[in-house]
């Protein structure tokens, strides 16, 4: 039996002193009213109502059980409304790519205040983002996938010591960073957020097409490392413009929009999110990937 129903039912027509207002009142059909207080009185083992006279009354064995009823229903109430502001005030973490503009991340903590919600942003490689999302230490994250399928799409490209590509917007192709014969060539470095598994076998792919030397795409290891070898003409670094012009470097977008960067924004399932993002908390995230 579901007791708070049938309370329910049972104090709304004791208020209501009428079969037809209280059925109303619960919105509930009054033949679905009048079963719930007899399964009341047959579980509680008496009469609650003396349906003898025209009107009805609430027996001396309902008044006394009255005040009984209204104070579960009440704390039920308050036990609801304690879950809810639980709900509003707990903190999410939020999983997002390492060295992002600080000015979008400090706009998604914006946002989140504005909604009420406290957020907590913490910046992880791929993998780590998506393990979050599975053992619910994330409430959302930004996931990589394949750029084809999906909702946020980041361009890719070559940053390189500022004035080296003449800040051309002109594509580039691998195939244009082929070495001269006999030459080493620059290597391409690539950050963690670029050595998701499927993101890696691409690139090794497009450059082996290219006749580019496998040894020449690396992982960058620490991102200030790899910063300074690019603007140091040593490397090209492969990133999001918004990376490279927050550095002072130049940066020209690749052609193949296969290499691109892709994003979803996932919602774990173990917080009661149900797999599902606030539109608002998307939309803030957009800016941080760039």
């Amino acid at each position: 039996m579901d007791l708070l129903a049938h309370l329910a039912a049972f104090t709304a027509t004791a208020d209501e002193v009428s079969f037809s207002r209280a059925a109303d009142r619960l919105g509930i059909a009054q033949p679905l009213l009048s079963r719930r207080i007899k399964s009341l009185e047959a579980h509680f083992g008496g009469p609650l109502f003396d349906r003898s006279r025209r009107q009805i009354a609430v027996t001396e064995f309902g008044v006394s059980l009255l005040p009984y009823a209204r104070d579960v229903l009440e704390r039920a109430e308050r036990l609801g409304q304690a879950a809810r502001s639980a709900r509003a005030a707990r903190v999410r973490a939020v999983g997002v790519p390492a060295h992002c503009a600080p000015a979008a991340l400090a706009a998604v903590l914006h946002a989140g205040a504005e909604h009420g919600t406290t957020l907590v942003l913490r910046e992880l490689p791929p993998r780590q983002r998506q393990s979050g999302i599975g053992d619910g230490s994330l409430t959302y994250a930004l996931l990589r996938v394949a750029p084809e399928r999906a909702a946020l799409r980041v361009p890719l490209g070559l940053a390189s010591v500022a004035g080296a590509e003449r800040a051309r917007r002109r594509a580039l192709h691998l195939e244009d960073l082929r070495p001269p014969r006999g030459a080493a060539g620059l290597p391409i470095l690539t950050l963690e957020e670029d050595e998701a598994p499927y993101a890696q076998d691409r690139l090794e792919r497009a450059a082996a097409r290219a006749g580019l030397p496998g040894s020449l795409v690396v992982a960058a290891g620490p991102a200030v490392t790899a910063l300074a070898d690019t603007l140091a003409g040593r490397a090209r670094l492969l990133c999001a413009e918004p990376f490279a012009r927050q550095h002072g470097a130049s940066w020209a977008p690749l052609a193949d929009a296969s290499l691109h960067r892709g994003y979803e924004v996932a919602a774990s399932e173990c917080h009661g999110e149900r797999g599902e993002v606030p539109r608002w908390l998307a939309g803030s995230l957009a800016g941080v990937t760039g």
